[in-house]
């Protein structure tokens, strides 16, 4: 038996589709005749209601008639109100309908009541024009209800998302409207954490304390939830996420309130749970000083500019007012996209009145180019981001590996020196240290030269002494989200093909913070340093990688498929450890860090090899490396980097997982 109901939305919906199908002009003109026919309509009413009775035809409801046709058409054209869309007609439409029949009003007050005419009540004046509003602003829902609300959310063929959102406050609100406009999801409840609310309604929709949220969820069987709570703290967002992990949802979050730029929601502002969400740790606000007092006014360069963390870098460093940035790279599209990106923000005004911007395409671990480069430029701090960060492929890649990432340390940090650059930071990582793989310890050669030459000024040959001590410092952290190659894009996007989520080793552990943590961290810590220190970075509690995919999984409203569950979706397929790689990662050599101004940095004082040793080892491994020796290269390695250990990657501390953050399944 056919449904009454379906086959009237369905006949409808023919009806609208062939309408909306219309010219433009002619779904204008359309609009006009209604009105028109609303206009007569109201004044019929208007006229009845003063009299008394029902009153068809007149003298007095001729005038009205043709005057309310001379006064009321021009007006509602001047105030462009049948440029309104019909199927989108919301507040602003009624605020337009409001305005000119304001006007509309007040000249109808004028000619029927301060002019007046024979056989037309003065009250009249006001009586149409009320009533007509009401009339058009009436119309103007049911038209939005039938053509949107009822025809178009019924006309969506597809796989509806039933949607609760968590969080009824003005977001959540707007959010909900632009549910409205989206005929593929469909608005069941709200979530909230105020108790207050609790089984109340909002435009029609029942409102559910968080602790019934079970209740809610079995209730509706929801597909999908999106946390609208863009100034809650991070550590807040995480437990609802945590908290929502249980359920087979498809979970999606608005960003917080200070990245939303317009300061309204909607659906396109809504974005996938990231890595993030579920580390609950609230980034720390900067110490005030510490931002600018290596940047504002002065020369900065940067190299690595067009790299993950020299990125993001340059655009801390932008935000705080240099005289001029530097962007040091030695790949030809990274250096052109950051600095296209760089002028095209500094043309919206991002970045206050501006300043220069310079590049330079180059090679770092060419001697002559960089104590050139550094010459030239004069600058006051240099922010040292260049690396090859890859550990599989430095491994594979050792002798460039090398070559690149302690030679263009050693030789921007002499020139740094020898030209009188004020401060010089390092940006190290936390595979420096006990290293398992190249890249580790490379890094940590490169540590060791500023330590060095920190400890001790190298030999100019005869060049003239500098008239300010450069002030050498390293920052040391670990894995950064969102950087090349890091794991959690890979998941998304291994996700998104349907699996399966390739994972190196069960426990395998690592440390996360954001980039625009790690970016801000390494400024400041730069701007505290005294000379030769090793400032660490608090990463909070290590995480395991295994947790995460099983959490990013769940988030994307799948299942994972594994022995216990053969019908899950998305299967986690061990592949084994790459080559030189840890199951865990240290920020420490030593166990004695210091407390410093900031509360997200420690300071700590490392052993190092003397300038003078290091040196005649670093030449040693240059003429190595230049004979494509990679036995002696590494055999020099070894001997500036005795906590070098490959063999032992992946074998020690295995049950070092047990101390990881959970992250809640």
């Amino acid at each position: 038996m056919i449904d009454p109901l379906s086959y009237m939305i369905s006949k409808l919906n023919r009806i609208t589709d062939h309408i909306l199908d219309y010219p433009r002009w002619l779904k204008r003109s359309l609009v006009i005749l209604s009105d028109a026919i609303l206009c007569i309509l109201s004044i019929l009413l208007a006229f009845s209601l003063r009299m008394g009775e029902w009153i068809l035809w007149n003298e007095g409801i001729a005038k009205l008639i043709f005057g309310a046709f001379v006064i009321w058409l021009p007006i509602f054209m001047v105030m462009n109100v049948y440029q309104t869309i019909f199927r989108y007609a919301g507040s602003g439409t009624i605020k337009t309908l409001l305005k000119a029949s304001t006007i509309l009003l007040l000249v109808f007050m004028t000619v029927f009541m301060l002019i007046g005419f024979d056989h037309v009540p003065r009250t009249m004046g006001v009586l149409f024009p009320v009533i007509f509003f009401l009339a058009l602003s009436l119309s103007r829902i049911v038209a939005r209800y039938i053509l949107y609300d009822l025809v178009g959310s019924n006309a969506f063929e597809g796989h509806k998302r039933r949607v609760l959102i968590y969080g009824a406050g003005s977001a959540g609100r707007q959010l909900a409207l632009s549910i409205r406009h989206e005929p593929s999801m469909e608005l069941l409840a709200y979530v909230d954490d105020d108790q207050s609310l609790e089984a109340e309604t909002l435009d029609g929709t029942k409102i559910f304390h968080a602790s019934n949220i079970a209740k809610c969820i079995e209730k509706y069987e929801p597909t999908d939830v999106l946390i609208a709570l863009p100034s809650a703290s991070r550590f807040r967002r995480a437990e609802i996420v945590q908290s929502l992990q249980r359920y087979d949802l498809h979970v999606q979050t608005l960003p917080q309130a200070r990245e939303i730029v317009t300061g309204k929601v909607s659906i396109g502002d809504l974005r996938e749970v990231q890595i993030e969400d579920l580390l609950g740790r609230d980034p720390v606000p900067p110490v005030a000083g510490l931002i600018d007092k290596t940047i504002a006014g002065k020369t900065v360069l940067v190299s690595g500019a067009g790299g993950s963390i020299g990125s993001e870098l340059c655009w801390q460093i932008a935000k705080a007012a240099p005289a001029r940035l530097i962007l040091a790279e030695m790949t030809e599209h990274a250096l052109y996209t950051i600095e296209a990106d760089l002028r095209a923000q500094m043309a919206k005004g991002l970045f206050g009145e501006g300043f220069e911007i310079v590049t330079s395409l180059i090679n770092l671990s060419n001697k002559g180019a960089v104590d050139n480069m550094i010459a030239h430029f004069k600058p006051d701090t240099i922010y040292h981001a260049a690396a090859y960060k890859h550990v599989p492929l430095v491994e594979e890649n050792s002798i460039a590996g090398l070559s690149n990432n302690i030679y263009s340390a050693l030789y921007t940090a002499m020139a740094a020196k020898e030209h009188g650059v004020s401060h010089y930071i390092l940006v190290s990582t936390d595979k420096a240290v006990r290293p398992t793989n190249v890249m580790g310890a490379s890094k940590r050669v490169c540590e060791q030269i500023l330590q060095a030459i920190s400890d001790k000024q190298p030999d100019k040959q005869g060049g003239k002494q500098a008239d300010v001590d450069t002030i050498f410092a390293i920052v040391r952290f670990g894995n950064v989200l969102g950087s090349s190659g890091s794991v959690v894009p890979l998941f998304q996007r291994q996700i998104n093909a349907g699996g399966p989520v390739t994972l190196t080793h069960k426990d395998i552990t690592r440390y996360f913070m954001t980039i625009k943590e790690a970016a801000l961290l390494v400024v400041q810590a730069g701007a505290m340093a005294k000379g030769g220190e090793v400032f660490v970075l608090d990463m909070g509690q290590s995480v395991r990688i295994y947790d995460m995919a099983v959490s990013m999984i769940k988030l994307s409203g799948l299942s994972v498929k594994d022995a216990a569950n053969p019908d899950g979706d998305i299967e986690i397929s061990e592949v084994g450890l790459r080559p030189a790689e840890k199951l865990y990662e240290e920020l420490l050599i030593g166990n004695s860090p210091e407390p410093t101004e900031h509360q997200r940095i420690m300071r700590a004082s490392e052993t190092f090899i003397a300038w003078d040793e290091l040196t005649q080892k670093l030449e040693a491994m240059k003429v190595a490396l230049d004979n494509y020796d990679q036995t002696a290269a590494i055999d020099i390695l070894r001997q500036l980097v005795p906590e070098y250990a490959p063999e032992a990657s992946g074998a020690a501390h295995d049950n070092s997982s047990l101390n990881a953050k959970p992250i809640a399944i």
